[in-house]
């Protein structure tokens, strides 16, 4: 039987005005990684949450967005493939690169 975890998502800027939350619950199966929870908002969300998350030339979050699992970047970790744990908060922030 697959265990279920609760994490929580912050979403600032942009992501907060599309999805229209500031704070958002997950439930995820394990084994849970960053890579699910980004999955789950994109299908959660309007398709414009998912242009502004998704880079799509590289169909990657990571350019367009700086992700933290309790404010930990997860550059730092295993990337899209860090580990989640119960009660783990993922922050969703969007980078804007200056032109």
């Amino acid at each position: 039987m697959n265990h279920i975890i609760n994490v929580n998502i912050k979403l600032i800027g942009i992501f907060r005005e599309l999805s229209k939350k500031n704070q958002f619950p997950m439930k995820l199966e394990e084994p849970a990684v960053v890579k699910k929870v980004i999955h789950k908002l994109t299908e959660t969300f309007s398709p414009k949450f998912k242009q502004a998350l998704i880079d799509p030339d590289l169909n990657d979050p990571r350019p367009n967005t700086l992700i933290l699992v309790n404010g930990k970047e997860i550059n730092v970790l295993d990337g899209l493939e860090t580990k989640l744990n119960q009660d783990d908060e993922i922050a969703i922030i969007p980078v804007s690169h200056g032109g």
